[in-house]
């Protein structure tokens, strides 16, 4: 049975686990809860965790078996990152389908009253079966692409979740920040929302950079193990990913920020947040030609385009034409989906590299490591891609005195 087989089949107990538990589990919550726990915002509110639970132990199950980082004998050094990253990311995954489920609650509530009640134990059971599932298979085959796929799922159900609860029906006239300018359940909703979104962007910035790291070791590795004469080395490459990092985690710190700080008690620090992130967007695309060498340049003209309609939108809003609430929600969305494109940019030189790597375990089984007939053109194919595991990151880092023709086959191991 292959990896991917093997990832489907384990997704299918786990559904069938969570399916079970998170229907006992609303069954007994229905028995022993008091009456007033049992209105539809509370009640939704526990479904909602017993869903975000059931996904998360299946995710934390899932991830944990796979990673090499904590079987055997490892550093507490690795050990340590390896647990750290199933924090972080279990965070991602319980904060998205918390909000997804209660988001969907709502809409049947809207639909169909309060009918739909009696069967909320089936449905519980339904949603932590899906999530079990969902959660097992994707951290069976983690990439960035799986992490940013999350993202807008998590952002779009949390605000619209906050919108549609809000007791302020006139919100929208004048910005986004008055939507959690309150204390009240949709207030919070929103401003947890933001929070947790500036969190899910660190993490999946995290990975994105541990992946061009690695791609650039083992460019370096492969044009020094096989082609002396041939280097793809990018000039002054620690200060880009350094910038790269900077920006990406500062806009990270923007969206924790403005969801931390309301405007009424704290208008300055508010304002120093939600205005430095446009500032920052602007930066990073801008500057993603000098500081990303590795991506596509449809992906810079994407960026520059991205730049251009926000400007647009500011512009309109500074005439009258236009409100504040629609450029923010256009920069927003942007920003949110070139990020999204950004992951999957580097998820698919990820792949390019898996597919090259393979290319050559089959070349050294075939030809003499220091056979002169070897072709220097596919020894070279392996400069374009990178890897998402964190495992690999450290393969590559202790790989300076193992053999290039032993590197494909280890790499396999290890993944």
């Amino acid at each position: 049975m292959g990896r991917h087989q093997h990832a489907e089949s384990a997704g299918l107990m786990s559904f069938l686990c969570c399916a079970l538990i998170g229907g006992i589990a609303m069954m007994m919550y229905l028995q022993l809860a008091p009456p007033i726990w049992q209105v539809s915002r509370r009640l939704f509110t526990v479904f909602s965790g017993i869903v975000a639970a059931c996904g998360v132990v299946s995710f934390i199950v899932a991830y944990a078996g796979k990673s090499r980082s904590l079987k055997g004998r490892r550093s507490w050094l690795v050990v340590a990152r390896r647990l750290i990253e199933i924090l972080a990311l279990s965070v991602v995954y319980a904060a998205t389908l918390f909000l997804v489920t209660f988001m969907v609650l709502g809409v049947i509530n809207e639909l169909m009253g309060r009918s739909f009640i009696g069967y909320i134990s089936a449905l519980c059971a339904g949603f932590a079966g899906v999530s079990g599932y969902v959660t097992f298979v994707q951290a069976s085959l983690m990439d960035a692409k799986t992490l940013a796929s999350l993202l807008p799922f998590f952002v779009v159900s949390g605000v619209s979740t906050a919108g549609l609860t809000s007791d302020d029906p006139y919100w929208y006239n004048n910005n986004f920040s008055q939507l959690g300018d309150r204390t009240t359940f949709a207030a919070r909703m929103f401003n947890s929302t933001l929070i947790l979104a500036g969190i899910c962007i660190i993490i999946i910035s995290y990975f994105s950079i541990s992946e061009l790291v690695t791609t650039y070791r083992m460019r370096s590795l492969w044009s020094d193990g096989h082609a002396p004469g041939h280097t793809d080395a990018i000039p002054h490459f620690r200060t880009r990913v350094a910038c790269l990092a900077t920006l990406l985690t500062l806009s990270g710190i923007d969206f924790i920020g403005v969801g931390l700080f309301r405007y009424t008690p704290h208008p300055i620090i508010h304002n120093v947040f939600a205005r430095g992130l446009p500032g920052i967007m602007t930066v990073l695309l801008i500057g993603l030609p000098w500081i990303a060498p590795q991506l596509s340049r449809a992906m810079y003209l994407l960026s520059d385009l991205a730049i251009a309609v926000c400007a647009g939108a500011a512009i309109e809003w500074l005439r009258a034409d236009n409100t504040l609430t629609n450029v923010e929600a256009l920069a927003g969305l942007l920003f949110l989906g070139w990020f999204i494109v950004f992951s999957r940019q580097i998820a698919a030189i990820e792949a390019d590299r898996i597919q090259t790597q393979l290319l050559h375990t089959q070349a050294s089984d075939i030809l003499p490591p220091n056979d002169p007939t070897a072709s220097s053109t596919d020894i070279n194919d392996a400069d374009n891609a990178s890897a998402n595991n964190p495992d690999t990151t450290d393969l590559a880092s202790a790989s300076s005195n193992v053999p290039p023709e032993h590197l494909s086959s280890r790499i396999a191991a290890e993944r």
